[in-house]
């Protein structure tokens, strides 16, 4: 029988690898921004259609955002965030 790792041990061992590690982590804010947004989109129990509107895009945008397929700029999220009643905050962190 074939010995299966579970999804935690198989990205701990692909972020061992430094190259790998570097490319994930360019990816971390990206990552953050469409989970911010699906979750707040669900707090407010709002369809990308609507928050599209209230936010002044398309819903082809919100989705293309929270799929990882666009690279919105700051005008976007802020009006996202705009339409969520909530204001952008950037802030840079310690690595």
């Amino acid at each position: 029988m074939r010995n299966l790792k579970n999804a935690d041990e198989l990205v701990e061992e692909l972020l061992s690898d430094p190259k790998v590690k570097a490319e994930y982590d360019k990816l971390e804010p990206e990552f953050q921004l469409m989970c911010a947004i699906i979750e707040a989109r669900g707090e407010k129990r709002l369809s990308q259609k609507q928050l599209a509107v209230k936010a002044k895009t398309t819903q082809a945008k919100i989705s293309m955002i929270e799929a990882g397929l666009s690279n919105p700029t700051l005008q976007t999220v802020n009006a996202i965030a705009m339409a969520f009643g909530k204001k952008l905050k950037i802030e840079f962190v310690s690595r």
